[in-house]
């Protein structure tokens, strides 16, 4: 049975895989907590009303039919059913497939105890398990994970929320087949347990645990081992009986959870709870559940009779007092201790080697000191003292223990550098223990040698006779050493006698007269203790050490101290060199979770250590933000200097000024202010490389990614306050905006210019890759209004946990700061309040004739969000259109109409249209078409003249960033002109087909670059379909009388309410065309052309010689839609006669 670990014990194995996939399953609950999709919660009256019919809790197994057959009869919650599908089935799979390893668990658990009653394991039975020390282990730890499990499943995921997963997973899931848990029986496992209501349930945690039944015979025995037995051998490594509740405190937080599976001990075993109390909780009653999950005894069981019976002595009030005030007046004597030793010098390999038990003494003492107060005053983060009787208690503690949270952690800082000094010389020393053995032992045989020489008379030492005895003596001795042997228990004491010889040769042959002989003599005596010493350097001083220096209960209550270590690196940044000691001591926490994982060789090694190695480096990261907001601090001084304060120098200045110029205090203030910010840098970089767990902390890039997060805090701070427009737009409340915008980041782009060789960072680029994050993330967040599978904040390649971009609630319908400029700019630019003017590339006031907006709100724009925000921002507009457009298709296919008014005026205008050319009367005949069409229209000409607008606007950011790259990167330009060309003849002449990875790569860069030509753009893929030309040439015909075509403003009908930009409408209707064959568009345009032939020619046919309205504007609104495209203006030119086309040349004149 020694074995039990063994390869090929069967037994062994199960039960350590099993224990394995025990501790992964607590460490995905522990990740998954912070991933709980906000809609399940439902917190919020209008997320209630829109998903209350899709996310429901058990109550849906009820009425599975009906609630399913409503989602279906109802078409916009079916759509909303299948996009809440597409956006979550991923989390929720993740979600179930944890709820189901807890019952798989449990299942296998009950199917190894069974195995194990069966005899299927050869010579193992329950009880001889139990013999086995690494057997009774693994059996009482199966049993508290599942404990484990269940209460902490119950602690982080609501029931309620729990419910509403599984039903989803239940709706969206078809079931599966590979696993023999069913969802049935996962469902009854994890319903909920009303744990979070107002008023805890009767018997919880017992019915709870009682839900899945596990042999009692088993549980009666985990729980009899748990109270008698020291499972882990820890008492060994206390040898002192008060820290009897510190060695066994791991023990007594397994046995606290198991006792929950046979409650009747809890209930009404008085001597039983008795026994376990002395012996576990006579002193301590706040326990480590598992990773800094901590348990308040005094509140949980204050619903089981015996338990709190027992418990009363350990919180009668003398008991307290006693035990808070001895722990608090060892805080100050321990602190005092641990100083001396950290002094320089005071801890070497020699004083280490003669004092290593004392060492362990007072590190034993302090862990001890530090664990009990920690858990007794301390609180976990975002946790309140819910319950009067635990709040009393803490604060009683906190009063008779007279220790100040600063002094105790100041304990724990030097209890941590101290293991961390001892740690690494006693490493050292082991590393190096067989070389020293063999040099010592070299210099005491050559020494003996020596002096048996020196008595031999052949090396002649002053004043020293020959002695033959001596020298045979001498001799032997020194064959005596040759013959030691560093493993062997006998070489220890064998060296002690030969010490003991030396000392009496000295004395009784009355060799002290001479000093080289003493010398000698005194040297190997030496070299002999050391040897002794070197003999007791072994591997279990460390395992004690890291038994000692236990810090998993501190997991999250270390946090408590966070402003205590900030507030400390304030005032001195060099603290952070002592800091790195906690975190280590922090990361041998994670050895506990890992132990099992890692004996197991299971492949959850890797993910288990990442995730607990990743919330350490967090915390580290947290604590040192403050390093990079202190250099933020003065930052925001010396951009304000900058700014505002220091002058800038002209080339030529006057001598009487020169001292205006000068500006001394100001300018000293500004170099001290550098100075400081260089401390905190270096402050961070004397911090070396640490290891904490797998993720190495290099600080140099702590320092970098602190930065960034405070500049991402600053930028995202600034665009969000800034960029919040009023209720009615205004160009120059824009302006205005856009300039405070840019004046804030010119500030802090020029002082990260100023700082960056002051801290050995490259500022321009973190700048530059930051402020591009920041703008592509809000984009993305953005455009998933417009997407049926969004992409959520954790997916986002944007977003990072090490340096996150914060999300600010939405202040109007848009859902960060791009969206309300896209907006504002929209609504600036409506087509009903303002005209584009083609010529200057501006859009004026349609009243009073006022520029809204131009070429430098563009530039405004850049400056205050960059290029990358104008890039985002037409990657906003792209989205807009595609929506827009797919709208204008829903109408033109006949799909998305609400009224049967559309289809049949439509309809029957096609039937009708097709008989156009056999009409005697074709201008009574269109005004008919326009007559019976004008109330369908409204949605599909907003869509259209939206369309027009966002074209413009893209086409204006087109054309700015193709002359900023013109002019700042002129090569780069030139080269994707010639590129975006060559792959154009290329596709034109199929001689080469790219593939669509690098067409994807290469229009980021055209993007950047102005190259992307919306007017040529394909947004949508649809069905060509002639009839679609002749619907949109009866909207074009019925809107003409309305539109406004500044070009030629004289000949246009007195101006109207309703009246429109006539360039959006041209654009739009482009755009629509452009989607489709080149042929629809030409269709389009013979039909313009037939209508401006057909009713010349019918109002010529009379006395009438002037045009008639309709053709002016038909002919306005076509010299418009021709500047789009060159094809466009060809076939235009080529389908009217030259005197119309004189004509048109003529009105445009």
């Amino acid at each position: 049975m020694t074995d039990f670990l063994a390869d090929n014990n069967v037994c062994g194995q199960v039960i350590l895989q099993l224990v394995s996939r025990g501790n992964a399953i607590v460490a995905e609950q522990l990740r998954l907590k912070e991933y709980i999709p906000k809609v399940y919660r439902l917190e919020t009256k209008h997320e209630a009303q829109k998903y209350g019919d899709i996310i429901m809790d058990f109550s849906y197994f009820k009425t599975a039919e009906v609630q399913e057959q409503k989602i279906e009869n109802n078409e916009a919650l079916s759509d909303l059913d299948q996009e809440f599908k597409d956006n979550h089935i991923d989390i929720i799979q993740r979600f179930y497939l944890v709820f189901e390893s807890i019952h798989t668990y449990v299942m296998d658990l009950n199917h190894f105890l069974e195995e194990l009653n069966e005899g299927i394991y050869i010579h193992q039975t329950l009880e001889s398990i139990l013999i086995d020390m690494e057997g009774k282990q693994l059996l009482c730890e199966a049993l508290y994970l599942y404990g484990l499990m269940l209460l902490m499943v119950d602690t982080y995921f609501e029931g309620v929320i729990r419910e509403r997963i599984l039903v989803s997973y239940y709706r969206y899931t078809p079931q599966r087949r590979d696993t023999q848990s069913c969802i049935d029986e996962v469902c009854k496992l994890l319903r909920d347990t009303g744990y979070h209501t107002s008023k805890k349930p009767s018997n919880y945690p017992e019915d709870y645990f009682k839900r899945i039944p596990i042999n009692s015979t088993y549980i009666e025995y985990v729980i009899g081992r748990l109270r008698s037995d020291d499972v882990y051998g820890q008492i060994s490594v206390y040898p002192l009986p008060r820290h009897r509740s510190s060695a066994l405190a791991n023990q007594a937080s397994m046995l606290y959870v198991c006792l929950y599976f046979s409650s009747q001990v809890l209930h009404s075993q008085a001597a039983v709870m008795r026994e376990i109390v002395d012996k576990y909780f006579l002193d301590n009653w706040v326990i480590s559940l598992y990773m800094g999950c901590t348990v308040n005894l005094a509140e949980v069981w204050e619903p089981f009779k015996a338990a709190k019976l027992a418990l009363n002595n350990t919180l009668e009030s003398d008991n307290i007092k006693q035990h808070a005030s001895n722990y608090g007046g060892r805080v100050a004597t321990l602190l005092k201790e641990t100083g001396l030793l950290l002094k320089e010098g005071n801890v070497t390999s020699e004083t280490l080697l003669r004092d290593i038990n004392n060492i362990t003494n007072t590190l034993r003492e302090c862990n001890v000191t530090v664990r009990w107060l920690m858990l007794h005053t301390l609180l976990r983060p975002n946790h309140v003292d819910k319950n009067k009787k635990s709040k009393q208690l803490r604060e009683a503690v906190i009063t008779e223990s007279k220790c100040e949270p600063v002094l105790l952690f100041k304990l724990l800082l030097n209890t941590a550098q101290l293991e961390l000094v001892t740690k690494e010389i006693f490493k050292k020393l082991l590393g190096e223990k067989e070389k020293q053995w063999e040099d010592l032992k070299t210099e005491s045989y050559k020494s003996l040698v020596e002096l048996s020489e020196v008595f031999s008379g052949t090396k002649p030492l002053t004043r020293v006779p020959k002695n033959e005895n001596l020298h045979l003596w001498f001799l032997e001795i020194s064959q005596q050493v040759q013959s030691l042997v560093q493993g062997d228990t006998g070489s220890s004491r064998k060296i002690i006698q030969l010490i003991q010889a030396l000392e009496e040769v000295q004395q009784f042959h009355q060799l002290d007269s001479n000093m080289q002989i003493v010398q000698f003599l005194s040297e190997t005596r030496k070299y002999l203790d050391q040897m002794i010493r070197n003999m007791n350097i072994k591997e279990d001083v460390l395992i004690t050490l890291q038994i000692i220096g236990d810090i998993s209960y501190a997991w999250e209550l270390i946090d408590s101290y966070t402003n205590i270590m900030q507030y400390g690196i304030k005032r001195e940044p060099t603290l952070v060199i002592k800091l790195r000691a906690v975190f280590l001591k922090l990361s041998s926490a994670l050895e506990i979770p890992l132990l099992r994982i890692n004996q197991a060789r299971s492949e959850d090694l890797i993910s288990v250590s990442q995730y607990y190695s990743s919330e350490l480096e967090i915390y580290v990261r947290k604590v040192l933000q403050i390093i990079p907001n202190m250099m933020f601090v003065k930052l925001a001084r010396i951009i304000e200097m900058q700014t505002s304060v220091l002058k800038e120098l002209p080339t030529r200045v006057d001598k009487d000024k020169l001292k205006d110029y000068a500006q001394l205090n100001e300018r000293f203030e500004f170099a001290e202010l550098t100075h400081s910010i260089s401390v905190f840098s270096q402050g961070m970089r004397m911090m070396k490389n640490t290891l904490v767990g797998v993720v190495c902390l290099d600080p140099k890039k702590l320092l970098e990614d602190g930065i960034r997060k405070e500049l991402v805090l600053h930028i995202s701070k600034a665009l969000h306050a800034e960029l919040t427009f009023g209720a009615k737009p205004k160009a120059e409340d824009l302006e205005n905006k856009l300039k405070s915008l840019g004046h804030i980041m010119d500030g802090y782009k020029r002082s990260f210019e100023y700082i960056q060789d002051y801290i050995n960072i490259n500022g321009l680029k973190i700048w530059q890759e930051e402020v591009t994050r920041i703008i592509n993330y809000n984009v993305e967040q953005e455009c998933n209004g417009f997407l049926r599978n969004k992409v959520h904040p954790w997916q986002s390649t944007y977003q990072s946990r090490y340096v996150p971009i914060p999300l600010y609630p939405p202040v109007d319908n848009s859902v960060n700061f791009i969206g309300r400029l896209a907006r504002e700019v929209i609504r600036l630019t409506d087509p009903r309040n303002a005209v584009y003017l083609d010529q200057t590339s501006s859009w004026y006031d349609i009243k009073s004739h006022k520029l809204i907006l131009n070429k430098e709100t563009i530039i405004s724009i850049t400056s205050s969000i960059e290029v990358a925000g104008l890039v985002g921002l037409d990657r906003l507009f792209s989205f807009m259109i595609i929506t827009a457009l797919q709208k204008l298709a829903s109408y033109l296919e006949n799909k998305n109409v609400k009224t049967n008014a559309w289809v049949n005026v439509i309809s029957s205008i096609y039937t009708e249209f097709k008989q156009i050319g056999n009409v005697e009367n074709p201008y009574k005949t269109y005004q008919n078409f326009v007559n019976r069409s004008t109330k369908i229209w409204s949605e599909f000409l907003e869509n259209a003249l939206l369309v027009g607008q966002l074209q413009l606007l893209r086409s204006l950011i087109a054309f700015h960033l193709n002359k900023s790259a013109r002019f700042n990167a002129k090569n780069l330009e030139s080269s994707l002109r010639s590129v975006n060309k060559a792959l154009l003849m290329d596709i034109r002449k199929e001689t080469y087909n790219p593939s669509e990875d690098l067409m994807f790569s290469l229009s980021k860069y055209f993007d950047y670059v102005g190259l992307n030509e919306p007017y040529r753009q394909v947004y949508v893929t649809l069905r060509n379909n002639p009839d679609y030309t002749v619907t949109l040439f009866i909207f074009v015909i019925a809107h003409l009388q309305k539109i406004f075509l500044p070009q030629n403003a004289a000949n246009l009908p007195k101006k109207t309410q309703d009246q429109f930009d006539g360039t959006a409408l041209s654009v739009g209707v482009h755009t629509v065309l452009q989607q489709f064959h080149k042929n629809l568009n030409r269709d389009f345009i013979k039909y313009i052309s037939n209508y401006v032939l057909t009713l010349t020619k019918q109002n010529n046919s009379g006395k009438n010689t002037e045009l008639l309205p309709e053709v002016v504007l038909a002919i306005n609104f076509m010299d418009s839609y021709t500047n789009y495209s060159e094809d466009s203006r060809k076939f235009y030119t080529s389908s009217l006669p030259e005197e119309i086309l004189h004509l048109q040349k003529t009105l445009i004149s």
